[in-house]
């Protein structure tokens, strides 16, 4: 109901127009960017689904992926943040290349570094799939309704608030959640989290329209629809690994 209310006040009430009024006035090649971003958004999440999958099978990797050492987390840290850097620095076309190549890799990274999600089984993570669904498609609606930019604002909260979700993590991986401090920093790493993607994903989603929108037409460089999709991709991954975590008890520890 109060995702209907705002998509409501955003089509009729607001004095700004959104997204999807604007939407009937948009030439075709603003309608393409937008299609080629959300089909590379859905590529990614069929890649690292299928990357996950075959990591979970595959006893080797699997016990590759779930070290706790300093040195394997450093060394995942690395690969899902280099092969970011690295598709993010390459030019894109139309033909298949290496920009495509690199994306597929980097979503095969994301989908090893969830794949010890797969323990918690099959119907929780359907669950949590489903919720993700909901919840990516609710916001997804909201941002397209509301008045265009208008969560476009959030960019300097949203940057302190990750400060505090980040630092909050570190924090729990050294305070055991048995101690009220660290059960506080985990709470914070966890549902802070959900809701701080959450509002990523309003911002992030409206931050794609009006790049599709203002990119000019003739660039030297094309309009880059990949890496226009991997902000939308990481803000829904992350929204997944926390749900599925609340869903199979981890948010509610008690000290």
């Amino acid at each position: 109901m109060g995702l209907g209310a705002l998509c409501y006040y955003g089509l009729g009430l607001s004095n700004q127009p959104g997204a999807l009024e604007n939407s009937i006035m948009w030439p075709q090649y603003i309608k393409q960017r937008i299609q080629d971003t959300y089909f590379y958004f859905g590529g990614s999440i069929a890649v690292t689904a299928a990357s996950a999958a075959a990591v979970f099978r595959t006893p080797m990797l699997m016990n590759l992926v779930m070290k706790n050492s300093w040195l394997a987390i450093g060394a995942t840290l690395a690969a899902m943040i280099g092969s970011g850097m690295i598709v993010r620095s390459m030019p894109y076309s139309e033909k298949l290349g290496a920009k495509h190549f690199a994306w597929m890799v980097h979503s095969g990274v994301m989908g090893a570094v969830v794949a010890p999600l797969c323990l918690l089984g099959g119907p929780i993570l359907l669950r949590a799939a489903w919720l993700t669904a909901g919840v990516v498609s609710g916001l997804s609606a909201v941002a397209v309704c509301a008045p265009s930019e208008k969560f476009l604002t959030m960019g300097g909260p949203l940057a302190i608030g990750l400060g505090v979700v980040f630092a909050s993590s570190i924090g729990s991986l050294f305070l055991p959640p048995t101690t009220a401090l660290g059960a506080g920093l985990y709470s914070i790493s966890l549902y802070g989290g959900l809701i701080l993607f959450s509002f990523f994903l309003l911002y992030d989603t409206q931050r794609i329209i009006h790049s599709a929108e203002t990119y000019p037409l003739y660039a030297v460089k094309p309009y880059d629809p990949i890496n226009a999709s991997i902000s939308i991709y990481l803000d829904t991954l992350n929204i997944f690994i926390m749900i599925a975590t609340i869903l199979a008890g981890g948010g509610s520890r008690r000290k």
